[in-house]
């Protein structure tokens, strides 16, 4: 895979100066209220189930495959702490499924938790311009000897709108506790992540890109695109279904050194976090 050295950090200076060009719609009042009305417990991450086979290899029951992910977020507290935060804890479990296999096994499971403290940004006009958390955050396969993979990092994030219907989210981390199992891990997952969604048509198309740039001048990091469709005239679930290319290295983590080009579809749950810059 190459990725072109100059895409990543011109699509960084689009989010700073889109960010201050566009204004939200959501005053500090109405984010405070809209906080209060959320559920303790909900939605994280998109939490789907798609399969789907390769593109670069043969296609057969040993390179097709399931991905399934199930992750949530739990609200401390809606009362605000010091400087306007909130404190969350988020679980992620992301699955590899070979169910073409005669004994449908799992290929590699990876757990994410985290603890998070969130914070809003707000511009002159009090309008919400932005939302930043920082966690604190493990990911591990949970197997041992050759097989164990795991890392630590504190990770900070930034959410904004960048144009009419389009948001995004850049996250950098400060990584730890990963030279035991996989030492290289950086040179396929580098340091930052950039995240875009744009909104084609309300509550029924979206298409998003995540991409990601390994440590090193080479080809190594990812790119992955996904579309979501909704096909029920009432969605009031946030239930799509998603088309996602996955091109890249460390799609999981026990094969991270491993490129695929993998194209799924399935059923997911979308994410709402984004819902505020609506």
């Amino acid at each position: 895979m190459k990725i072109h050295q100059l895409a990543f950090p011109l699509l960084i200076v689009t989010i700073l100066l889109g960010s201050s060009s566009f204004a939200q719609s959501i005053n500090r009042k109405q984010l405070k209220d809209s906080v209060k009305r959320l559920p303790y417990f909900s939605i994280h991450k998109d939490n789907f189930f798609i399969t789907g086979v390769p593109t670069n290899s043969e296609i057969n029951s040993a390179t097709s495959n399931a991905k399934y992910q199930i992750s949530f977020k739990q609200i401390i507290t809606r009362n605000r702490l010091p400087w306007d935060s909130y404190l969350f804890l988020t679980y992620t479990q992301k699955a590899f499924w070979d169910i073409y296999e005669d004994s449908f096994p799992f290929r590699d499971i990876n757990f994410n938790p985290s603890v998070a403290m969130g914070k809003p940004f707000f511009d002159t006009n009090d309008v919400l311009k932005g939302f930043a958390t920082i966690a604190l955050e493990h990911e591990s396969n949970g197997r041992d000897s050759i097989f164990s993979r795991s890392w630590n990092r504190v990770t900070a994030s930034y959410s904004t709108k960048i144009f009419k219907n389009t948001t995004a989210n850049f996250e950098a981390w400060l990584p730890f506790g990963y030279k035991n199992d996989n030492p290289d891990l950086l040179e396929y997952i580098g340091l930052t992540e950039l995240n875009i969604e744009h909104e084609m048509i309300r509550d029924k198309l979206y298409f998003n890109i995540m991409l990601r740039k390994g440590l090193n001048l080479d080809g190594k990091g990812t790119v992955r695109s996904r579309i979501y469709y909704n096909p029920f005239k009432n969605n009031r679930s946030n239930q799509f279904i998603m088309l996602e290319w996955y091109l890249g290295q460390a799609e999981g983590l026990l094969d991270y050194q491993k490129s695929r080009s993998m194209i799924r579809i399935g059923y997911v749950i979308k994410t709402n976090e984004f819902d505020f810059f609506r």
